[in-house]
């Protein structure tokens, strides 16, 4: 069996770290073969999170092939759509794994495999909840499923959203999402002892809430800038924590001055975007991940977080919640819409009647099972399945 698999963005770690652990499995099969497509280096909105020249990071050795060794939105759809069915035909895959329907050059390849015999498995992030549905786009995605084999699906919200479009629970093969666990906990357990002295000379509080990903509007960073804000009026025991915000984007303006407004220049800590491997050391000097998104396909920063050891606040729009979240154990659930909501539970990690690391002991538990070897095991049997 020959597999194929076409990705947008070489950059996108969690990714990698999956695939070399499927190399790993597929290699163990003298008659199973992988062959991954990477069709960019990386998008321009990160560009600023690729690591810098010298830094040392993870090597994922995987058998690859980069397209186009510059950003997504330099090079046309046609020169995109050629090369993926140059290098296709090249390779004569008997089952390609896309990456999802919103790529017209991968539903070009999608035709043409079809029209091949070749298998297809869609992946899929989407879900019902993270934008509004409707019109002719639903029917299209419905066309589009129809046309696929099976789908591996970013956690059971992404499942449940292609069963609504007609997909039978059969297809679905996957409903996992990962990042590399082992190499952020790495990171994490060689700053952690000298979490103190970093704190000191960044002039951080000795507890921190901390927020990582893009500043943009659909993170609702806003609310969660006013509902620390509140917290810290209402906790009996607030003197010492603060909130980090770390991460780049349109609304880093907005946020500052909002920072002012609200008096929490002492509070609060803008700090710019990294790359993912050097973000556990911020988690380091974190006590608690909180992700306030109107909208999430997933989140993996919360996968990112508990393989720390971290406890977590999620909005109930993100993704990641239903498969994750184990409310009260290993952190809470929020509605993004009610600020009181989450002013509450920041007050309780404050006052301390909340265990945070019992929480924190309970995240690490529930993360062990999404880890890029368990994924990648379960996509060479979703590959096994429909080749059967």
């Amino acid at each position: 069996m020959r597999i194929l698999i076409v990705h947008n963005l070489l950059w996108a770690h969690y990714k990698s770290s999956v695939f070399q652990a499927l190399q790993r499995v597929v290699d163990q099969h003298p008659t199973i073969s992988l062959h991954v497509l990477q069709i960019a280096r990386n998008e321009r909105s990160r560009a600023s999170l690729e690591s810098a020249t010298g830094e040392i990071t993870p090597t994922y050795t995987y058998n690859y092939e980069l397209l186009f060794d510059r950003y997504l939105e330099d090079f046309s759809l046609r020169e995109r759509a050629q090369a993926l069915l140059r290098r296709a035909k090249a390779y004569k895959p008997d089952v390609i794994n896309l990456t999802g329907y919103y790529d017209p050059a991968q539903i070009m390849l999608l035709v043409w495999a079809k029209a091949n015999g070749i298998r297809v498995i869609m992946q899929n992030e989407s879900t019902a909840a993270d934008q509004q549905r409707g019109g002719w786009k639903e029917q299209f995605k419905r066309w589009v499923f129809r046309q696929c084999d099976g789908f591996f699906c970013f956690g059971s919200q992404s499942a449940d959203y292609l069963i609504q479009l007609g997909v039978a629970p059969s297809k679905v093969l996957l409903r996992k999402n990962a990042v590399d666990n082992a190499s952020l906990r790495s990171v994490y357990d060689s700053t952690f002892p000298n979490r103190a002295n970093i704190q000191k000379s960044m002039g951080l509080q000795a507890n921190n809430f901390i927020f990582v990903g893009r500043l943009i509007d659909a993170k609702n960073l806003p609310m969660l800038l006013n509902s620390f804000a509140e917290a810290l009026k209402q906790s009996t025991n607030s003197t010492d924590w603060g909130l980090l915000l770390l991460g780049d984007g349109t609304e880093f303006s907005t946020l500052s001055q909002l920072i002012i407004a609200l008096k929490l220049t002492d509070r609060v800590t803008l700090l710019p975007g990294r790359p993912w491997f050097q973000v556990p050391e911020v988690l380091a000097l974190s006590d608690v991940l909180v992700l306030p998104s109107r909208s999430e396909p997933w989140g993996l920063v919360v996968n990112e977080a508990m393989a720390c050891g971290l406890p977590v606040i999620v909005s109930d729009r993100c993704g990641c919640v239903t498969d994750l979240l184990h409310d009260g154990q290993n952190g809470f659930v929020f509605d993004p819409s009610q600020p009181a909501q989450l002013t509450h539970r920041l007050s309780q990690f404050m006052d301390g009647s909340v265990n945070k690391h019992q929480m924190g002991q309970f995240a690490q538990q529930f993360i062990a099972p999404y880890a890029p070897e368990a994924v990648a095991q379960e996509m060479l049997d979703g590959f096994l399945k429909i080749m059967n």
